[in-house]
């Protein structure tokens, strides 16, 4: 049962991937597309790994109803000091994967955004432990690429279908999961990349499970 519940795991995810390079067609390569993936998983890991470390706490003190994501960032702010010395890094309620994701398609700026969140989250983090992993961790999800788009609103349009793709993602709680979703979708971009350089987009690979 668990090695079928991996497969299924697996499998989901490298859909949602091809999925994703299938939107971004004929604008990013491989390696850029990589990045730009494993980056806003990654935001998106930490943006929920945050919200139910701090929501578990308040439902264990009786605050059943709690959401850190529906809090503003001014009551957030408060508690900032503590979660950077708990978790290493903070990120305000406004700038959760969840948040951002809901206003993208209407953020004229998204570009702008989404790297001031970025640098946020990495500023967050200095003068602590986890300071070296946080730095520069999101240097190579370049929001400004012209192979995103030849102008704003085209590289944003592209940038909204990326959080729609991870966002889509059937993930659940990451630690729940029986695969080890990072790492397996880096083995999996690697495999695209490499299998098919100088392509773009959805058309450098055609996974074996969506291939009729």
């Amino acid at each position: 049962m668990a090695d079928t519940r991996k497969e299924q795991e697996r499998d989901e995810l490298h859909k949602a991937i091809w999925s994703i390079a299938d939107d971004l067609r004929g604008s990013v390569d491989g390696w850029d597309f990589k990045s730009y993936v494993l980056s806003t998983m990654f935001y998106r890991f930490i943006s929920e790994n945050l919200t139910n470390y701090i929501n578990a706490g308040e439902i264990e003190a009786g605050n059943t109803d709690f959401n850190y994501a529906d809090l503003s960032d001014e009551e957030a702010e408060e508690a900032r000091e503590g979660l950077v010395e708990e978790k290493g890094f903070f990120i305000l309620p406004s700038e959760l994967f969840v948040n951002l994701r809901k206003r993208a398609a209407d953020d004229e700026n998204l570009n702008e955004t989404l790297e001031t969140i970025f640098n946020n989250i990495e500023d967050s983090a200095k003068g602590t432990v986890s300071e070296d992993d946080f730095a520069g961790l999101f240097d190579d999800f370049d929001v400004n690429s012209n192979k995103l788009g030849a102008t704003v609103a085209k590289r944003n349009e592209k940038l909204v279908k990326l959080l729609d793709g991870i966002g889509n993602m059937n993930l659940g709680n990451y630690k729940d999961n029986t695969i080890d979703a990072f790492g397996d979708a880096y083995e999996y971009l690697m495999t695209m990349y490499a299998s098919n350089a100088g392509k773009s987009g959805g058309e450098f690979f055609t996974p074996q499970e969506v291939s009729y």
